[in-house]
């Protein structure tokens, strides 16, 4: 019997990714079906959806899933989602199909996927701003006064939403591709399936796991926070994103040297695994944090690290927005949990670990909780500090990130022909620092 926390959902890990001749039948059928061209952070929904990640999802959402998470953080039935998975097409596109039929989903000429249409519905502008106001809002300074002008300018994830298409889709899928994140050297094999990454827990003997999430290069804080998780869990992943990032973040397999550096150099290996999963980045801060631990624990996790400013962009979300919504979610408390139908209710918890820097008067890693010294005694320490640092070819300072990791990264910026400008949010300047 398993120790780990069961997937999301209540029905085990639903897998629809098909393999061997079942695939070789529905590729060959997939031929003869209609395309439909697919956005890169759907390709990558329609993979987790194919390796069990977005368990209990089989498929992309209808309206009233879609209403029902924006507004209530649970599917229609009542189980816990908390961001919208959606497949947008034209209008056109729509015209030119029934529910009822089945399409092939393909991205940049592969095919990922069939589809069986079971609804068609609009997704008005006025749909759009709604979502975005409900999702991705916060409570920073980005997000006060005219949210949606700002956001547009300034907010990824927002502009995302608002650039889908007039008409979605909802309906069963059957994943015929994990795309190159299975065989390409880039990713260092880091990608890992849930049921990887449960077997590897299992041969451990690991049952209480923390997950470090990480888009930004590990720093010295990243570190901190994995080794805390260490000193109070079996074991930690350090997983990593390796979908699309936003212009001006580092490739995964840069991500993903420096961390195998840092394992190599600075962790007992029996106490940590790296890995990597197939999504782009919302940017939807404490939405965001809650789906990152929504998808963990059908990786086995049962408990995800939260720090400061979590899967966060600009200054739409305060600091430690993305902790206290665990508190307001349905099913926040053990007596909800216990009375949720099996399965609806989120049973990875929240790490919450507050802001860590380098201390010299310390003289090591702390926090606010255990440093009584002043901000300009610290290291204020961010993947966004670092990465405009690097880029504009200033000097690093010390007790930033370790020296092999550092070497790595530079000799990465070195390379680029293009730079993007690093925009400065105050989450990783220290300006709001005691």
């Amino acid at each position: 019997m398993s120790k780990l926390l069961p997937p999301h959902g209540g029905k085990g890990l639903t897998v629809c990714l098909l393999e061997g001749a079942e695939k070789d039948a529905e590729l060959k059928k997939a031929q003869g079906l209609k395309k439909i061209e697919i956005h890169p952070q759907e390709k990558g929904d329609l993979i987790m959806m194919g390796i069990g990640g977005f368990s209990p999802l089989t498929g992309f959402m209808n309206k009233e899933d879609w209403k029902s998470v924006c507004e209530n953080f649970t599917l229609a039935d009542g189980t816990f989602w908390p961001v919208p998975v959606m497949l947008s097409v034209s209008k056109d596109e729509a015209d030119a199909i029934n529910e009822g039929d089945e399409v092939t989903l393909e991205c940049e000429g592969e095919i990922y996927a069939t589809m069986k249409i079971e609804t068609k519905y609009a997704m008005s502008d006025d749909d759009k701003k709604w979502e975005a106001e409900m999702v991705y809002k916060g409570n920073g300074e980005d997000s006060q006064g005219d949210f949606l002008k700002t956001a547009l300018e300034d907010h990824v994830g927002v502009q995302k939403v608002m650039q889908r298409k007039e008409i979605c889709l909802s309906g069963p899928v059957k994943v015929l591709s994990e795309g190159d994140y299975p065989t390409n050297p880039k990713y260092r094999g880091s990608y890992m399936r849930p049921a990887e990454t449960r077997k590897a827990f299992e041969d451990r003997g690991w049952s209480k796991i923390a997950a470090l999430q990480l888009r930004n290069p590990m720093h010295r804080s990243h570190e901190h926070l994995a080794k805390i998780a260490a000193d109070v869990c079996d074991g930690v992943l350090i997983h990593s994103l390796i979908g699309n990032l936003k212009p001006g973040d580092i490739p995964a397999d840069v991500r993903l040297e420096c961390i195998e550096t840092l394992i190599d150099g600075y962790f007992v290996k029996d106490f940590v695994l790296q890995a990597g999963y197939p999504l782009d980045m919302r940017y939807a801060g404490p939405r965001e944090a809650l789906l990152h631990a929504t998808f963990r624990q059908n990786f086995g996790i049962s408990h995800m690290i939260i720090g400061r400013d979590h899967a966060g962009v600009g200054d739409f979300y305060t600091l430690f927005e993305a902790q206290e919504i665990f508190d307001r979610i349905p099913y926040a408390t053990e007596e909800e949990r216990a009375k949720a139908e099996p399965g609806k209710a989120l049973l990875c918890e929240p790490m919450k670990i507050d802001w860590t820097f380098y201390c010299y008067k310390c003289d090591g890693m702390a926090s606010m909780k255990t440093c009584p010294h002043g901000k300009n005694d610290r290291v204020i320490l961010s993947g966004t500090k670092l990465r405009k640092a690097l880029s504009e070819g200033e000097p690093v300072v010390d007790h930033f990130g370790r020296e092999e990791v550092l070497d790595i990264l530079r000799a990465y910026y070195a390379g680029l022909t293009e730079k993007v400008e690093i925009k400065m949010q105050k989450a990783a300047s220290g300006d709001e620092m005691k």
